[in-house]
């Protein structure tokens, strides 16, 4: 990627980003023309004339449209842009094609569990079904923690899961599905080598209902009680240390071993995201993608509202009409939940986004798709719903970033890349979570935060494809037990966020 003032995605694009912070009245290098006013690193300049109602074009595609005429060399974004409706072509499978799987796989050192799924990390999980035992599970967590600190090197640690939910909702509604997909998928996750679920007694998201819904198996390695059952809160912690008790030895036992690549299941996102999102840490991420993609293994897309106006380019990808139709299905409940909930789907971005130079939801959309790469779609999912496909796979969920990833946490995925342009410091227990930077300036001021730095694509010192190579390399190496940033810092306790849906009654 060149170094330039401004950087032009595609011939037909009438705007470009600024590489750096544009002076009025600086020369820019292309028509002759120069900045009409300081244009904001990040930000879009207009490289022709752009009459009010004409179309707004980056990577080759339409952002928005004008809201007033705008000159050649002026600041374009939420001033002078706006949404309105337009038809965008799903051309299903159109651009399909063989992901060939290479024949020597690369390895990472991982835990393969009894159930024959592979992990990551190493936790003992303590899950709450409902609020009212979010205290007890706390407590009861602060106590393994303590014996696992001082007796159990090999276990990483205890986490607690606990949430603001599990009663008042109606049972068997969206909300209550969502909430009882997640807690199965944490239940049942490969990173947690025992797990004690915890409800009062007499709740509306009840332990034998999640335990039979969800199918899983109390056994050696999960157990349940209830505070109610067990004679109140002091007796409830008592019983659930004693019960780790036995435990915790063999937990600490496992070991790591040699696991092919192909058995990793990444989490894709994008938070904070700014003017460059799309233009470096997302396409090297995509570049990742295709990689893991053909060695075999798993990366999940998220996040619903952000690839609004950008869902052409998936549907594109799809290897059935019935794959592509459920991703459009998705799109039109959400646009009929935002109006129903008096929003509409170009809230997003954020007032942080629009900072950092996105103007409208299509232009981050049309960025943040880019973190899936070029490979087929080979299905889309529900919020939480198992992940039961190989390759790229897309699962249903709000834009809000703990709220996203606890879902596709909960889905199987076990490490998470995490893109960032204004600076997420987002953690998660139990899985590591890479932070990539989209631009250097931010990278230095937030080195302690950061992973990966991808904005020395945008000054020609790194390509794409190496980049990609970079990204690639450290997930092996996290997955083998390389600590993240946000792991060293202890992040991840408080990020268990399940979307919430319906009425609380």
């Amino acid at each position: 990627m060149p170094s330039s003032k401004i950087l032009r995605l595609q011939e037909t694009d009438n705007v470009a980003v600024a590489l750096t912070r544009i002076p009025g009245g600086e020369a820019l290098p292309v028509g002759g023309i120069s900045a009409a006013t300081s244009i904001p690193s990040g930000h879009k300049v207009a490289l022709a004339a752009i009459a009010e109602g004409d179309e707004i074009t980056k990577y080759g595609q339409i952002i928005g449209f004008a809201s007033a005429d705008i000159a050649a060399g002026e600041h374009v974004h939420v001033h002078n842009v706006e949404m309105r409706d337009f038809d965008r072509d799903p051309a299903v499978g159109s651009k399909t094609s063989s992901t060939d799987i290479v024949d020597k796989v690369p390895e990472f050192m991982g835990y393969r569990r009894p159930s024959g799924r592979i992990g990551t990390r190493n936790y003992v999980g303590v899950v709450s079904t409902v609020n009212c035992s979010a205290t007890a599970v706390q407590h009861i967590a602060r106590g393994l923690d303590a014996r696992v600190s001082a007796e159990f090197p090999n276990i990483d640690g205890v986490v607690p899961i606990t949430h603001s939910q599990g009663c008042g909702s109606a049972i068997g509604g969206e909300g209550d599905k969502n909430l009882q997909r997640v807690l199965g998928g944490f239940c049942r996750h490969p990173n947690f080598c025992f797990v004690i679920v915890v409800g009062l007694g007499c709740e509306a998201m009840q332990v034998a209902r999640l335990v039979s819904a969800e199918g899983l198996e109390p056994g050696a390695y999960l157990r349940t009680l209830t505070i109610q059952g067990s004679g109140g809160l002091r007796s409830t912690i008592a019983e659930a240390i004693a019960q780790a008790d036995g435990v915790l030895q063999e937990a600490n036992s496992a070991e790591r071993v040699p696991i092919p690549a192909s058995e990793l299941t990444l989490a894709l996102q994008c938070g904070g995201s700014d003017g460059y999102s799309g233009i470096t840490a997302n396409p090297a991420l995509g570049r990742a993608v295709d990689t893991l993609v053909g060695l075999g293994g798993t990366a999940i897309l998220a996040e619903t509202p952000e690839i609004y106006g950008a869902e052409h380019l998936l549907t594109q990808r799809a290897e059935s009409p019935e794959i592509a139709e459920k991703l459009l299905a998705r799109i039109r409940w959400w646009e009929d939940y935002t109006k129903r909930n008096g929003g509409e789907m170009n809230n997003n971005p954020s007032p942080g986004n629009k900072a950092g130079g996105l103007t409208t939801i299509l232009e981050k959309s049309l960025g943040a798709v880019a973190k899936g790469g070029s490979t087929n779609l080979r299905g889309v999912y529900e919020y939480a719903e198992p992940i039961d496909t190989k390759g790229f796979v897309f699962m249903d969920s709000p834009g809000y970033d703990p709220a996203s990833i606890t879902g596709e946490v909960a889905s199987g995925a076990n490490v998470i890349c995490f893109t960032t342009g204004r600076g997420s410091v987002y953690g998660n227990k139990p899985v590591p979570s890479i932070k990539l930077a989209t631009n250097s300036a931010m990278y230095e001021r937030m080195i302690e935060d950061m992973d990966i730095n991808c904005g020395d694509l945008l000054d020609g010192t790194a390509t794409i494809d190496g980049k990609g190579e970079e990204i690639l390399e450290m997930i092996l190496r996290v997955a083998s037990g390389e600590p993240t940033k946000s792991e060293e810092f202890g992040l991840g306790d408080y990020e268990f966020v399940p979307w919430q849906i319906g009425a609380v009654m």
